[in-house]
């Protein structure tokens, strides 16, 4: 339950300046996943594969926690990495 208020303290700020300044890269670069972890954001690192878990069959990489839904814009996973 501690967890899970922690959370929802982080989504609230995270959603909050978000609003307020417009910006996309909160969190100094990360995001909170489905899983409610906290996720590199690939849109304020550029295209790199830094931290990266999947290699797209597009050549891009995804920093996606799980394999169901990465790449999914990218043609699909073409390995782990």
């Amino acid at each position: 339950m501690k967890n899970m208020n922690l959370m929802l303290i982080v989504f609230a700020v995270l959603a909050a300046s978000t609003i307020a300044t417009g910006a996309s890269c909160n969190l100094r670069g990360h995001y909170v996943a489905a899983s409610g972890h906290l996720v590199k954001n690939p849109r304020c690192y550029g295209h790199g594969n830094a931290g990266a878990h999947y290699r797209c069959r597009d050549g891009s990489y995804s920093h996606s926690e799980h394999r169901r839904g990465a790449c999914s814009r990218h043609g699909g996973v073409a390995r782990s990495l």
